[in-house]
C-alpha cells in the first residue's frame, strides 16, 4: 500500500535527520578502517538524499500498521 504524500512529507524531516546522524557516526566508525570522516555538513547533505527512501519505507510500514489496526 502506497503512503500518502502528506505522511511522507510529515515524516521526512525526522527521516533525513536520522539518516544524517547515522551517516556521520558510520563515517566515524569507518575512520577505524582509514576512511575519511565526513563533516557534519556533508553528513547532513547525505541525510537529505538517503532520508527520502528511508522515509518512504517507514511510511509504507506505518500504512501497513494502520491497515492492520483497522482490521481489513
Amino acid at each position: 500500500m502506497r503512503p500518502s504524500v502528506r505522511l511522507v512529507a510529515a515524516l521526512y524531516p525526522f527521516g533525513a535527520g536520522a539518516m544524517g546522524v547515522n551517516l556521520f557516526f558510520a563515517s566515524l566508525i569507518g575512520s577505524w578502517l582509514g576512511w575519511p570522516v565526513l563533516t557534519p555538513w556533508q553528513a547532513a547533505a547525505g541525510g537529505l538524499v538517503i532520508g527520502l527512501p528511508a522515509t518512504y519505507a517507514f511510511a509504507c510500514h506505518i500504512e501497513r500498521l494502520k491497515k492492520r489496526a483497522e482490521g481489513s
